[in-house]
């Protein structure tokens, strides 16, 4: 499993026209899932994710987590995280994960976050989404539970 992590000021999901999704301060998740993930993945990336010292104390020094800051994730699937462009000009995506398996995990991942009191947003899994997002920093951070 991977994951693209973006601290945000704000961040918004749009889906043919209207708003899945919307946070405020917090983290914009793109997920990925692999034909190798299963549900250990999806809880290492969530602790992760959620423990990531990624936000600024006083003295200005990223110390603080999603947790100590009250914050916010929006998730939003992303299979092309698994894409391969060493070759050729189209990317193969043959490490991604199938539908039916990522959106189990990428639902898993969601449901594990809520159940552990973090507000939560999503985007529509399979859906042409527009993303929007002021990324506070900026700050960004690719983690991978492999």
């Amino acid at each position: 499993m991977r994951v693209i992590v973006q601290r945000v000021s704000k961040a918004s999901v749009e889906v043919d026209g209207r708003i899945t999704g919307a946070i405020g301060q917090g983290i914009l998740v793109l997920l990925g899932v692999s034909h190798a993930d299963g549900e250990a993945e999806a809880d290492y990336l969530l602790d992760r994710v959620t423990g990531l010292r990624m936000f600024n104390d006083a003295a200005g020094k990223m110390n603080l987590s999603l947790r100590d800051v009250g914050g916010s994730l929006l998730v939003v699937s992303q299979f092309t995280l698994y894409g391969d462009t060493r070759k050729g000009r189209r990317p193969s995506f043959d490490l991604a994960a199938p539908a039916e398996q990522a959106r189990r995990l990428y639902e898993y991942f969601v449901e594990q976050a809520r159940a552990g009191g973090i507000p939560t947003e999503t985007g529509e899994f399979q859906a042409h989404m527009e993303v929007s997002l002021v990324n506070d920093g900026p700050v960004t951070f690719v983690l991978d539970s492999k």
